[in-house]
């Protein structure tokens, strides 16, 4: 075989091995969901149903990300293995109800699953296949049910301004574990409850502490839960 030949073989195999271990190198999992109500009293005009209608008013998913114990993440680790809607058939409902795009123009939310799948999905390969990452995602949502634990501490997502620390609490006392929680602004300028992180082991089957929490936007000792 011509040297080059080779060459370009042994670059092709280290190009490879590369992304096996992109896709396998991480310390734990951020479980990421957000209130549509934030979201769009951000910035109502960003904010779009989707093409299926307006969602129910809970917690929605905004991912599953593989992070590193420093706070940094990968991303983007295997472009040979691109979203594939078929692979997800037989979740695409639960899907579209659970894991919606609010992004404008509206859209069905394949574009937002494709995003995640390939930023954040293809770096836990080691762990999940496709159908696996999303069908582990989708059960997440039930198991943490956020709206359930909060209005069982008689916090409702109705415009009112409550305790960050009692949010916190609440969540804890719903999920057994702490959560992280980040807030944005409302077209006022008062900070509101948005996102809410909790954490997984590497194998994406158990919740654990945060080894660290993320550089989110820091929410005040009192928060507004908007309504949706």
């Amino acid at each position: 075989m011509e040297p080059k030949c080779l060459l370009l073989i042994y670059l092709l195999v280290l190009q490879s091995l590369a992304l096996l271990c992109a896709s396998q190198d991480f310390d734990f999992f951020y479980f990421v969901q957000q209130w549509p109500g934030a979201y769009c009293d951000s910035d109502k005009n960003s904010c779009c149903y989707p093409t299926t209608g307006k969602p129910a008013a809970d917690f929605s998913i905004h991912g599953l990300w593989p992070n590193y114990n420093d706070g940094s993440y990968p991303q983007n680790c295997d472009s040979n293995n691109p979203f594939d809607a078929s692979k997800i058939s037989d979740l695409i409902s639960n899907m579209r109800k659970n894991w919606p795009s609010l992004s404008c123009p509206s859209n069905d939310g394949e574009s937002f699953w494709s995003h995640e799948w390939e930023k954040h999905g293809t770096c836990s390969e080691s762990v999940f296949d496709q159908h696996s990452y999303f069908e582990t995602t989708l059960g997440l949502k039930q198991q943490a049910n956020l709206l359930k634990a909060l209005k069982a501490a008689g916090i409702e997502p109705d415009g009112s301004s409550y305790s960050l620390e009692n949010i916190k609490d609440a969540i804890k006392e719903g999920s057994g574990y702490t959560p992280w929680i980040e807030c944005n602004e409302d077209s006022s300028g008062n900070s509101q409850l948005y996102q809410v992180y909790l954490c997984l082991d590497k194998s994406g089957s158990n919740l654990i502490e945060c080894p660290v929490f993320p550089k989110g936007k820091r929410c005040g000792s009192e928060i507004e839960f908007p309504n949706f």
